[in-house]
């Protein structure tokens, strides 16, 4: 089934949104509400929203500042974010959902389900980046961060879209350059006022996102909700350590290992499609 894109406008700003099966009978089990990552957008569930749309109603927003959502100046702490999720999950009318969160979101999910675990029905998280509070001196990085990660190598400026695409092929959330990879390379970029090319993910929403995922720890005590935490054989999660905060806080903690990196939906979509599914199928049959 194929997606519907509307838009929910707020005081503050306008999600932009796909749906899958908005008809899909049922009570608040069937609700699955996926969230991108770092300068993402929500066409990377398209695989996962086409899998899963016959048994779901899906939603998967672009997050403000991402895709085709409003990009204030500001406005993107983890509280701010968190209001425009249940924002909308409150226009759609759910209650609560299965969340699923990647990178940042990740993270973020994990401290929306620490607030209010009311919402959720279970909790996926998709290779997490900094589940912890970072110390401070980290912050003195940031500038060469931002110059190694991947998914920030498309904010530009380009001189011609054909460079901005030379560049996404080498990045690791292109690998094998499908027809889907294809579509969000162009999806994501803009042509700006000045001709030059670069992604509509911007500056504003990188740094203050950043600063939030430093210094907001993501796991501080224990929280009781069915959880499938996606470790990628290449992802950011690797080590022992890494895994140990993940143990020690959640409480119903499943852990799978996947292939691929920390694009797994889109280097290895079968492989990732397929284990969430057998774990949303898990928590409807325990219901």
């Amino acid at each position: 089934m194929s997606y519907i894109r509307k838009t929910l406008s707020l005081s503050r700003a306008n999600l932009s949104y796909l749906e899958w099966n908005p008809g899909v009978s049922g009570s608040s089990d069937t609700n699955l509400l996926l969230l991108h990552g770092l300068a993402d957008q929500a066409l990377v569930w398209k695989k996962l929203g086409e899998k899963l749309s016959d048994h779901h109603h899906i939603i998967a927003p672009d997050m403000r500042g991402h895709g085709e959502s409003s990009k204030p100046e500001q406005g993107y702490t983890f509280t701010e974010v968190i209001e425009d999720l249940e924002a909308l999950m409150d226009q759609l009318n759910w209650s609560k959902a299965h969340i699923l969160g990647h990178s940042w979101t990740g993270k973020m999910a994990a401290i929306w389900a620490r607030q209010n675990p009311d919402r959720f029905n279970s909790m996926i998280l998709v290779d997490p980046i900094f589940i912890m509070k970072l110390p401070g001196l980290f912050k003195l990085t940031l500038p060469l961060l931002y110059r190694q990660l991947d998914c920030l190598k498309l904010i530009g400026p380009f001189a011609s879209f054909e460079q901005a695409e030379n560049q996404a092929k080498q990045l690791a959330q292109f690998v094998g350059w499908s027809d889907l990879q294809q579509e969000l390379f162009e999806a994501g970029m803009e042509q700006k006022p000045d001709g030059t090319w670069g992604s509509k993910f911007g500056i504003p929403a990188r740094n203050e996102i950043f600063e939030q995922v430093m210094e907001v720890p993501g796991l501080t005590e224990n929280i009781n909700i069915p959880t499938l935490l996606i470790q990628p054989e290449k992802g950011v999660n690797r080590m022992d350590w890494q895994l140990k905060p993940y143990q020690q806080y959640l409480t119903q903690l499943k852990i799978e290992r996947v292939a691929g990196n920390h694009w797994s939906f889109l280097v290895e979509p079968d492989c990732f499609n397929q284990t969430v599914e057998a774990f949303l199928k898990d928590q409807m049959m325990v219901k």
